[in-house]
C-alpha cells in the first residue's frame, strides 16, 4: 500500500489538499508542526471514513533531526510513499532590515531547505515507476523580486528552480510539478493583508479546494510549471512588457501596506 506524504496538512491549503485525497480515499501520511492538530485532523477524516488509512507525525520541518525522524517512523512502518504534496510555507512580510536570525532561518529552511530535504528522502523511498509524483507549493510572488517580500519570493523561487530541473533529472521515472497559487484566504489575519493590498490583490485570490484541485491535476498530467488563477496568469504575462523598476515599485507599494510575521502574527 503507498500513501500520499502531505505537509503542512493542517493548514487552509494542506487541508483542502488532504479533504480531496480523503474523498478518494488515498492512504495518507499528514505532517505538520501540532501534534495535537494532527491528531484531531485524523480523528476527524476516521469519523467521516472509519476505513481510511491515516498516518499522521509532527515535524518541525525547521530542523534535520525531526526530518530524520519522520522517515525513521516511516521505515518502521514500512510504508512506501508514491505521491509527495510539499504544501508548507512561511510568508513573512516585512523590510528586511526587521529580520533577525531566527525570521531568516525558519523561511529558508521551511520553503527551501525542508522541500529539498523532503524530497531526497521521499525518493528513497518511492518505487519511481513513472506514476511517482512530487507537487510543490510556489508563489506567483517568485515571478519577480518583491520588496518588502523579499526572502519569501526569493525562496519560491529557489523552490521553483529546483523543481524544474528534478523533473528533467527523473523524466520518466517521477512527474514533478510546482505551482504558483497567489494568496488564499486561508486565516484570519491573511484576509486582512488580502483587504489592506487593495482592489488588485482581491482578484487574484481563489479559495484553498480549487487550488488543490487544479494543482493535482497538473501534476496527474505532468506539467512542469502552472500558474494558477487567470489574473495570476495575466500578471505573469504583463511581467514581460513592463520595466523590472517599475514593476518592483508597484509590489512595493503594495506589500509595504502591511506587516506579517510567520506563523499567523500580523503587525499594522
Amino acid at each position: 500500500m503507498n500513501y500520499t506524504l502531505i505537509t503542512g496538512a493542517c493548514g487552509g491549503l494542506g487541508s483542502a489538499f488532504t479533504d480531496i485525497l480523503a474523498e478518494r480515499g488515498t492512504p495518507l501520511f499528514l505532517t505538520g508542526r501540532s501534534e495535537e492538530r494532527l491528531t484531531a485532523l485524523q480523528a476527524s477524516l476516521k469519523a467521516k471514513d472509519p476505513a481510511l488509512e491515516i498516518e499522521i507525525f509532527p515535524c518541525d520541518l525547521r530542523s534535520e533531526e525531526s526530518r530524520a525522524a519522520l522517515f525513521e517512523y516511516a521505515d518502521g512502518k514500512g510504508i512506501i510513499f508514491d505521491r509527495l504534496i510539499y504544501v508548507a510555507g512561511v510568508d513573512t512580510q516585512m523590510p528586511f532590515e526587521q529580520y533577525d536570525e531566527g525570521r531568516i532561518l525558519t523561511q529558508t529552511r521551511v520553503n527551501f531547505e525542508g522541500a529539498v530535504s523532503f524530497i531526497r528522502r521521499f525518493l528513497g523511498r518511492s518505487p519511481l515507476d513513472g506514476k511517482t509524483e512530487i507537487l510543490c507549493i510556489g508563489s506567483v510572488t517568485s515571478i519577480l523580486p518583491e520588496p518588502y517580500f523579499a526572502l519569501y519570493a526569493a525562496t519560491k523561487k529557489a523552490l521553483e528552480y529546483f523543481c524544474m530541473a528534478l523533473r528533467t533529472e527523473l523524466k520518466g521515472r517521477a512527474k514533478v510539478t510546482v505551482v504558483l497559487p497567489g494568496s488564499m484566504p486561508t486565516r484570519e489575519d491573511i484576509v486582512k493583508s488580502i483587504n489592506a493590498h487593495g482592489g488588485y490583490s482581491r482578484l487574484t485570490v481563489l479559495p484553498p479546494r480549487k487550488v488543490a484541485e487544479r494543482a493535482l491535476k497538473a501534476v496527474r498530467k505532468n506539467k512542469m510549471r502552472v500558474i494558477i488563477g487567470f489574473w495570476n496568469k495575466l500578471t505573469n504575462f504583463g511581467s514581460h512588457l513592463i520595466p523590472m523598476s517599475w514593476r518592483m515599485h508597484f509590489a512595493a507599494n503594495i506589500w509595504k501596506k502591511t506587516t506579517k510575521d510567520f506563523y499567523g502574527e500580523e503587525r499594522r
